[in-house]
């Protein structure tokens, strides 16, 4: 399939840049096969059966956008430049890539102070990116991280407006508790306590996966014919419990629901043979048209860039023309579109 299978024209204003207060009151387009219903994400509930399960990303964004300085010294000068960084994913030592703007301004081995607790040497640049090797680790990190770092907002928001106090709440999952991503699985923000304590008593229940989401989730897909796109790799991991509990709802004939799309494509990267088993590590899983779902039954998602990777993924499950057909349907009736926007139910026939 060519890139263009995938494109459609987005109204610059349906792009939203906050999301709806209170969470719940979300706009949901249930898509149950060809039939749309256009209600809100707390009618979820009505949607659901008992015995379904949803499998919720339990990963907590980190603050990654830094801003900073680094000094150099000479006999003859003293000179500073702002250097601003993004946090992209951690390393097995502790280090993290980032991206750095701008980039030639520092050098292998200097500084960047980003508070009187927080600072980084600059271990490695290439291809774009640095290695940043920190003064702090463990909760030492996390707390001045969150002193000083703003919440990564995606592109289409960080154009529009600076993330801001609202952001670390906004951009956050109710059931956030693995840090380490550096993007929401933005499905999940729809949700709050009370939801999920109705869910609960309606007989719905919950396995917790963890998928750190990374910016590459943002990449854009730059060649025409799909399968030559490089998937982006990121760290997931499936406990054994959550693998048992998905198995036994299968075996039961409750339907697996993953509540994003990373969740998703990490219980399809740890299935086999239609079960699922514990898993641990990188996942660059690429799911377009053809793929054949070991796990997945249905999908809560929010309306997804044109031309991404992540609509690809939605029109595997639901298939390429219905998949237009919910997004015009999307569009004529007005839906938010994006991170901070409404969300749709995908179950396909």
């Amino acid at each position: 399939m060519k890139l263009s299978d995938f494109d459609f024209v987005l109204p610059e204003e349906l792009i939203a840049t906050r999301p709806a207060r209170p969470r719940t009151s979300a706009r949901l387009l249930v898509a149950n096969g060809d039939e749309f219903n256009d209600l809100h994400v707390r009618d979820i509930v009505d949607q659901l059966a008992p015995g379904d399960r949803l499998i919720l990303n339990d990963t907590k964004v980190i603050p990654a956008r830094l801003t900073g300085h680094r000094t150099r010294e000479s006999a003859e000068s003293h000179t500073t430049a702002r250097i601003e960084v993004t946090l992209l994913e951690p390393q097995t030592n502790g280090n993290w890539s980032a991206l750095i703007k701008p980039l030639k301004k520092v050098k292998d081995g200097e500084t960047i102070v980003f508070s009187d607790d927080l600072s980084a040497v600059v271990a490695s640049r290439s291809d774009g990116q640095a290695i940043l090797a920190f003064n702090l680790a463990g909760d030492d990190f996390d707390t001045a991280l969150a002193d000083v770092g703003a919440m990564p907002l995606p592109p289409y928001i960080a154009a529009k407006r600076p993330a801001d106090e609202a952001d670390k709440i906004d951009y956050q999952t109710a059931w956030a508790k693995h840090a380490g991503a550096v993007a929401a699985p933005t499905a999940s923000l729809h949700f709050d306590a009370d939801l999920l304590a109705a869910l609960k008593q309606k007989g719905v229940t919950f396995s917790h996966v963890t998928l750190h989401v990374g910016a590459g989730t943002f990449l854009p897909v730059k060649v025409d014919d799909i399968t030559q796109h490089k998937m982006h790799a990121e760290w997931g991991h499936v406990s054994q419990s959550a693998a048992a509990e998905i198995n036994a709802t299968k075996a039961a004939g409750g339907r697996i629901i993953p509540v994003g799309t990373t969740a998703l494509r990490l219980i399809e990267s740890a299935a086999k043979k239609g079960q699922v088993g514990p898993w641990k590590g990188p996942t660059d899983i690429f799911i377009t048209p053809g793929y054949q779902f070991q796990i997945t039954d249905g999908l809560m998602t929010n309306f997804h860039l044109p031309k991404s990777t992540l609509m690809m993924l939605v029109s595997a499950l639901m298939g390429t023309d219905r998949i237009k057909a919910i997004y015009k349907h999307a569009i004529s009736h007005r839906y938010r579109f994006f991170s901070y926007g409404d969300s749709s139910l995908l179950l396909p026939p």
